[in-house]
């Protein structure tokens, strides 16, 4: 006989850490299924595990800019099995501390969870029922329909390899090959990048990926965008991979290829539509609650989800939006409008809000200012290899709806700007704020 839940949450990463916190607060009897490592993508597979990464490569960056404050130091030498080993060390504990929250506010099923109808899922071999359904399956890698595609590796096993390859290739131009390739590059990796897009994160401020782009290669990436690669070939120990550039024929070998193209919602297996749960393929269809438009009992929240950012943070508040939805009835729809994120690349390409292309297409009158940071006394203090940054202020309003910073600590000043935008802090008022100084904060008021 199938066991019967208020609750069953699919998925054990933030989104339902979100979920979980309100409903077991309210009492609800949740069930938690779990294929993999608790935690998800995030802390055990993604950002957590990145940064270590990112911050050996801030750790290089720092020991190329010490003669410029006349210290002199020798060639550095990564050893990158060691940062690696280090890497597993800090995040080893989070798979069993999830685990261990989940099971305090809950049962857990370990495997993989396929519907069986509207109300009902199974796990290996078990039944369980549930009055409320949440999908937070996460995401997977975008598979890429390349001949020997079978060949590329994904960002899993750029974090889990301790043997660092000579020559790496990025298919895709989007966050993980920017963010790896820094990385690679400072660790005297030799690194290409082929983007099929005529620009690399094509989200993003043309103009801000402009001045990214033009750091990335001066650290030796080479970045070819407009590409179409029409094979992946296995020669000897290394990888051949073939694409049309430019109208020519060229071709790369490398150790390794990474599948950079990004990531899609991982709902595939759930036998969605056994649980009548409409979709078109690549995305279930929900409301403006997220909740599914066919099953009432069911809704998505995190990476599964197509329409958001796929972001640590934005999955723990869709969570958090669903189960005050259960819990209290369909009453709160996410707000999307104010999203700070960061690229991590070294430096840092933080943005929030609109792109200068965005602000024009709605029709807003906006004043743009962009500042090359690189010869202020801020940047020059700290030698900073590129400080750059784009604001928009509403011209109507005098309200700030977009930034962009490359550098300056910007993964940091971003903050400033968000919370001036979500609060309904004017321009103005910002620009005059008193700062600390000499901070890069202090030249918040002297970017629009």
């Amino acid at each position: 006989m199938a066991k019967s839940y208020d609750i069953v949450i699919i998925g054990g990463g933030n989104a339902r850490f979100g979920v979980s916190a309100i409903a077991h607060e309210a009492g609800k009897s949740i069930a938690f299924v779990e294929a993999r490592d608790f935690g998800g993508t995030c802390p055990n597979r993604g950002c957590t595990p990145k940064k270590v990464l990112v911050a050996a490569a801030h750790a290089l960056h720092e020991i190329e800019q010490a003669p410029v404050h006349g210290i002199n130091v020798g060639e550095p030498r990564l050893d990158w099995a060691r940062l690696i080993e280090r890497e597993k060390d800090l995040i080893g504990f989070i798979p069993d501390a999830m685990l261990g929250l989940a099971e305090k506010r809950g049962d857990v099923y370990r495997g993989f969870a396929s519907f069986t109808g509207p109300n009902s899922v199974e796990v290996d071999g078990q039944v369980i029922t549930g009055k409320d359904i949440v999908i937070a399956t996460g995401s997977r890698p975008r598979p890429l329909p390349i001949p020997g595609a079978e060949h590329m590796i994904t960002s899993d096993e750029v974090l889990s390899d301790p043997t660092l390859p000579g020559e790496v290739v990025f298919i895709g131009g989007g966050v993980i090959a920017m963010e790896f390739s820094h990385v690679y590059a400072r660790a005297g990796v030799k690194v290409t990048i082929l983007e099929a897009l005529p620009q690399l994160l094509p989200r993003l401020d043309a103009d801000a990926v402009t001045a990214l782009r033009a750091e990335t290669e001066r650290l030796g990436v080479s970045v070819k965008t407009g590409v179409s690669v029409t094979a992946i070939e296995k020669t000897g120990d290394c990888l051949t991979v073939q694409f049309s550039h430019d109208g020519c024929d060229q071709s790369v070998t490398a150790e390794r290829v990474v599948n950079g193209a990004g990531r899609i919602a991982n709902i595939d297996g759930l036998n969605l539509e056994t649980g009548d749960i409409a979709h078109d393929g690549r995305r279930i269809l929900i409301d403006d609650t997220l909740r599914s438009t066919s099953n009432p009992s069911v809704w998505v929240a995190g990476d599964a989800l197509e329409h958001s950012p796929q972001l640590s943070p934005i999955a723990t508040y869709e969570g958090q939006i669903v189960g005050h939805n259960i819990v209290n009835g369909p009453t709160r729809n996410p707000d999307y409008s104010v999203i700070p994120s960061a690229v991590y690349t070294v430096p840092t390409l933080s943005t929030v809000g609109l792109s200068e292309a965005e602000a024009k297409e709605k029709g807003l009158d906006v004043a743009v200012t962009v500042s090359d940071m690189s010869g202020w006394f801020s940047a020059k203090t700290y030698a900073e290899t590129a400080a750059w940054s784009k604001v928009l202020v509403d011209k109507t309003s005098d309200r700030i709806v977009g930034a962009h910073v490359l550098g300056h600590h910007g993964e940091e000043l971003i903050h400033l700007f968000a919370m001036a935008m979500r609060h309904g802090i004017s321009a103005s008022d910002l620009k005059t704020s008193l700062y600390a100084f000499p901070t890069f904060a202090a030249d918040l008021k002297s970017l629009f």
